[in-house]
């Protein structure tokens, strides 16, 4: 199986949210800086600054799933694709099915 169409479809999604996220961010720097509130005292404060929070953190984990989809392909290129990268061993075709950016079989995740 040709692991390619998955990867590039998970590489699409991930870029799609990143820039989802992004627009999600600004929208809400965008709120709060129109916004002439105290977040200590003010009770939507904490609730701006908690989406903000909130929004980051799922960007840092699409960009970070991002790198390991781009990861993944640069490995299809070099032929070491399906290789755990501890032990040398092939890693399981359901592990890959599950995971299609792993670098570990089931032992050494």
């Amino acid at each position: 199986m040709d692991p390619v169409p998955e990867l590039e479809r998970l590489r699409d999604q991930a870029t799609a949210q990143i820039r989802s996220l992004d627009e999600t961010v600004a929208a809400v720097t965008a709120a709060r800086a129109d916004a002439n509130s105290d977040d200590e005292h003010d009770p939507e404060g904490a609730t701006i600054a908690f989406e903000r929070s909130q929004a980051d953190a799922l960007r840092t984990a699409a960009r970070r799933r991002l790198a390991e989809v781009d990861a993944a392909l640069e490995r299809v290129a070099a032929g070491t694709y399906g290789v755990c990268a501890v032990c040398g061993e092939p890693i399981p075709a359901a592990r890959l099915a599950a995971r299609p950016f792993t670098t570990t079989c089931v032992r050494h995740a």
